[in-house]
């Protein structure tokens, strides 16, 4: 069983930018509403540690592994129950430049597993608002900062 979660969003900044913000783990917890903790190298291949707090819950600990990481191009981790074929989310973030300099980012997530199952369509809307929420504030630090850059 799979089910995706995908958002999407214009951001009105630098690719530069945008990613400078995205691959800095030390400082997510400054902006970032849904990821509200991340440690670790990014270096694919690596475990890294993440503390994500959707809406209307607790924060949840996961050690997910670097699946991909393509400088100003993406960013995905695997994480898994001790079983993954139990439930297993990927995480991505894809950026790309639009004609007019901006950033799209697609923030997804695919879960696996046959837990998806038992999960409540209210459950994967919590995600959907939080991947919206990570959204809106990576647009607001980046516009933030960013805008005079992003006119030069």
């Amino acid at each position: 069983m799979e089910m995706v979660v995908e958002t999407e969003i214009a951001i009105q900044a630098s690719l530069d930018h945008v990613w400078e913000i995205l691959s800095d783990f030390s400082r997510y917890r400054e902006w970032n509403p849904l990821i509200v903790r991340a440690e670790g190298a990014l270096i694919r291949g690596n475990r890294v540690a993440i503390s994500v707090r959707m809406p209307e819950r607790e924060a949840m600990n996961f050690s997910p592994t670097l699946l991909a990481l393509e400088e100003k191009k993406e960013l995905r981790w695997l994480g898994s129950l001790a079983v993954p074929s139990l439930f297993s989310g990927e995480h991505a973030f894809v950026l790309s430049e639009r004609a007019d300099g901006s950033v799209h980012l697609m923030h997804r997530e695919r879960f696996r597993g046959v837990l998806v199952l038992f999960l409540s369509r209210r459950w994967f809307e919590r995600v959907r608002q939080g991947f919206e929420a990570m959204n809106e504030a990576l647009k607001a630090r980046a516009e933030k900062v960013g805008v005079e850059s992003f006119r030069k």
